[in-house]
């Protein structure tokens, strides 16, 4: 355990960091995982608006630093593309 006052602090930052990060993690995968859902069930307009639900939640999480931006960018286009894929 940290034995300065500033590194005491830090350490007490990092763990509500990795706390709120945890919980935009998991975010992130449960709203892929009901894009991929969508898609498997043939729902061609709810995979489309769980789609651009799934940008949002993706690309607020690069904003924040929680994913990195090619990752957010990624993650996106591999959703496009699997729904792209099904429609056509």
């Amino acid at each position: 355990m940290a034995n300065h006052k500033s590194a005491l602090k830090r350490a007490r930052q990092n763990e509500i960091r990795r706390i709120r990060n945890k919980s935009v993690r998991t975010r992130i995968k449960g709203i892929v995982k009901e894009v991929r859902q969508a898609v498997s069930e043939s729902e061609g307009v709810v995979s489309q608006e769980k789609l651009n639900a799934a940008k949002s939640v993706i690309d607020k999480a690069a904003k924040k630093g929680v994913l990195h931006k090619k990752t957010a960018s990624r993650k996106i286009s591999r959703l496009s593309k699997l729904i792209n894929a099904a429609s056509a």
